[in-house]
């Protein structure tokens, strides 16, 4: 079986392993958007919508991903509004030919409007509420946010890719290496708790009764910052805003340590530096090439030498601060 693809994933395959927890599948599948793993929507005998993710292989240990399930169920517990797995007959994580898989139930909802104030408070008392149960445990599983892996790592696996064009080399690398270099020496947490991980607005279904999370594959321990700092857009005073707006409803349930807003640019650095290493590494899967047609052209490469210069500029600039009262 490949690091890389689904190959042996077939329909047959899928439906044989869902049947074989016992439900009884009466559709065919619809696939969702996901890349890392692959997810489609179902329903069974009685028209009840379940969805189900097939995760990819030796990404995460079995550990792992019953560590994320357990966080799952610990939220739920207390009354959180996030999609955990479904228990068949007390089990969560299922196996079939190789592949590990897990039930949800089907929840709709409209993305979360990261420029709506009303529902940027809300999601800070939400995330608050999660932080506030995340905190009273640690993983013992789950990898924490890092440079050495993020940043590093990520740098090495560019480089072996080949992908970066001749013509690009030098001036790709050279950005690369002053970047991770100066946020490396920024990322510094002096706290850290268990967190959601990929806090951005796909991952936050929205319904009249408010938001609800759906995805902890990519949870890791870390600062809470990390789960805020995703939800800022816009210009610097937009971002104070939206900051200033999140933290009121955030510091209704859990306090924020104001320290770690140097963090976010370090943080943002480690995720866009990791994603151009995720597209190297997983080119070999055909889902890839298909859905980001983009990727590994030159113009690709010219694009994010671009990008990373504002994104050295960024590290150098003084950090977000809380609007004075």
């Amino acid at each position: 079986m490949s690091v890389f693809d689904f190959t042996s994933l077939s329909p047959d395959l899928i439906l044989d392993g869902l049947e074989s927890t016992g439900l009884i599948v009466d559709s065919g599948l619809l696939a969702l958007n996901s890349y890392e793993n692959r997810v489609y929507q179902f329903h069974d005998i009685d028209k009840t919508k379940y969805v189900t993710k097939f995760y990819r292989p030796q990404r995460w240990t079995e550990a792992q991903i019953r560590e994320e399930h357990r966080f799952s169920f610990e939220l739920a517990d207390n009354e959180l509004p996030l999609v955990a797995p479904m228990k068949i007959n007390g089990e969560s994580l299922f196996s079939y030919e190789g592949y590990h898989f897990a039930i949800f139930p089907c929840r709709g909802g409209r993305i979360f409007e990261v420029d709506n104030l009303d529902q940027l408070e809300w999601m800070g008392r939400f995330l608050g509420r999660i932080h506030a149960v995340a905190a009273k445990n640690n993983f013992t599983e789950r990898p924490a946010f890092n440079s050495e892996e993020m940043l590093q790592q990520a740098q090495l696996v560019i480089e072996k890719s080949n992908f970066v064009s001749p013509s690009l080399t030098l001036p790709f690398f050279t950005i690369l290496e002053q970047v991770i270099k100066l946020a490396s020496q920024q990322y510094q947490p002096t706290s850290e708790i268990r967190l959601h991980g990929d806090c951005h607005a796909g991952n936050i279904l929205w319904t009249d009764k408010g938001p609800h999370f759906v995805d902890l594959d990519d949870c890791r321990t870390g600062p809470a910052v990390q789960d805020i700092w995703m939800m800022l857009s816009g210009d610097r005073q937009q971002q104070l805003l939206q900051l200033d707006t999140i933290l009121s409803g955030y510091d209704e349930f859990h306090s924020f340590e104001t320290n770690q807003l140097p963090l976010i640019e370090s943080l943002r650095t480690m995720r866009v530096v990791n994603y151009m290493a995720w597209l190297c590494k997983r080119w070999q899967d055909p889902a890839f090439p298909h859905n980001f047609p983009w990727f590994n052209t030159e113009k690709y490469w010219e694009q994010q030498i671009l990008m990373l210069k504002e994104q050295m500029s960024a590290l150098q600039q003084p950090p977000l601060s809380l609007l004075p009262y």
